[in-house]
């Protein structure tokens, strides 16, 4: 099998931190539902070492997926990461013994938590930690001075060199950026799930980017449509590579981070980016975008 070559360019987040467009979500390492060790470790490290291969040097992931298993794979195939290979990873949630997503947002539940991914990555600073403040693809309501001060600090002694947010709402991101710079941004959106369309715009023009999860569709359940389908036909592509292709042409700050713990779908998706999509494709696109508005 070939290996394609990475399309979509790169983008730079701050003068010391620029990676490629499109990246690779660690998350599908670990086992089921991202919970315990994959089924053949040996393959996902082989997955990540080829995703380095083939230009990519956004890798997105944290402690709690496994917990601890991604991350400790991610330091077992790439260590030593070197100038090119760049890690994000996620602090604000926990895991328990039956797998289930704990908040996680005292002083003390984060502090803790960044140590621990910069133990697992063997790492003396995080190129990026994202504070997760929401759950289940969407923003919790409050304030988020306290959690988002206590990285702020955590940045100020070093451990972390850039801060982000995820699956927050654009008044959080505000209130963020009065505290302290924010780089990226972290939320639930795709073709059919379309609510921070203007986040996206209102990012773009200060120079963040926005990084969205389940970019195929929602958990582990893909989007499927006859407009996908039918754009795909076109171009002798997967709907899902469609999908794909459509995010890196939605908005140039938007960052992939597909993932997969397969092969064969790490070279499909990167094939799929560099399609070049129509003005008839993307007016077909926005067909299913209007379906889903009509859903919700």
């Amino acid at each position: 099998m070939s290996k394609p070559e990475l399309p979509g360019g790169t983008l730079t987040l701050a003068p010391e931190l620029t990676v490629s467009r499109v990246g690779y979500g660690a998350m599908q390492l670990a086992g089921h539902m991202a919970f315990g060790p994959p089924a053949d470790r040996a393959a996902a490290i082989a997955v990540l070492r080829t995703a380095v291969e083939l230009g990519v040097t956004h890798i997105d992931s944290s402690d709690y997926y496994g917990p601890y298993v991604v991350n400790e794979i991610i330091r077992e195939a790439l260590h030593p990461y070197g100038d090119t290979v760049h890690i994000a990873t996620k602090v604000g949630f926990l895991r328990n013994d039956q797998g289930a997503w704990i908040p996680a947002l005292t002083p003390d539940e984060l502090r803790k938590a960044v140590h621990s991914n910069l133990e697992h990555l063997g790492l003396d600073a995080l190129d990026l930690v994202n504070l997760r403040v929401g759950a289940q693809n969407q923003a919790a309501p409050g304030s988020l001075e306290g959690p988002f001060t206590v990285l702020a600090e955590l940045q100020q002694q070093g451990l972390i060199k850039n801060i982000g947010l995820s699956t927050v709402s654009a008044e959080q991101v505000a209130e963020a950026r009065r505290i302290a710079p924010v780089l990226a941004v972290q939320n639930y959106y795709n073709l059919a799930q379309r609510t921070d369309d203007d986040l996206i715009d209102s990012l773009a023009e200060d120079g963040i980017a926005f990084v969205p999860y389940a970019p195929l569709g929602g958990g582990f359940d893909p989007l499927k449509a006859q407009e996908l389908d039918t754009v795909a036909a076109r171009h002798d592509a997967s709907p899902l590579g469609i999908a794909l292709a459509w995010l890196l042409n939605r908005s140039p700050n938007i960052l992939l981070i597909p993932g997969t713990s397969s092969l064969a779908h790490l070279y499909d998706n990167v094939s799929s980016t560099g399609i070049v999509l129509t003005d008839e494709d993307l007016a077909d696109l926005e067909l299913l975008s209007d379906k889903a508005d009509a859903r919700s």
